[in-house]
């Protein structure tokens, strides 16, 4: 099995309204996420998928939400903008947008400490 990842970063700001404690303020990270996508044989090329179409893909996700208020963005406005929440969102759109792909898992840092994984069975 072979399995390629990319890791891109987005600065944005959320709140976490149904949380008892300082996140259900406003405040801001520099998130960091990370996809990766795996299979049993290499294309034509010898690749899993192309790191450059891989980051295309990830980003084409992230820059809705840079420097952006989470909350305000579909479907953060009636979603808790966790990272669980946000590793699931990202990972279900590459999944339904490159369906040929075998997406393992999305991973989302809030700080270089602490990170949640969001993967399917």
């Amino acid at each position: 099995m072979f399995e390629v990842s990319v890791t891109q970063e987005f600065a944005a700001a959320h709140q976490l309204p149904d949380y008892q404690g300082q996140c259900s303020n406003i405040h801001g990270h520099t998130w960091k996420v990370r996809v990766s996508v795996g299979s049993d044989c290499l294309n034509a090329s010898g690749m899993v998928m192309d790191f450059r179409d891989l980051k295309a893909a990830l980003l084409t996700i992230l820059d809705r939400y840079d420097h952006s208020f989470i909350n305000e963005i579909p479907p953060f406005d009636h979603l808790s903008p966790t990272a669980e929440n946000i590793a699931q969102v990202i990972y279900i759109e590459l999944k339904t947008s490159y369906p040929d792909y075998n997406f393992k898992a999305v991973k989302v840092w809030e700080s270089n400490s602490s990170c949640a994984t969001y993967w399917e069975d």
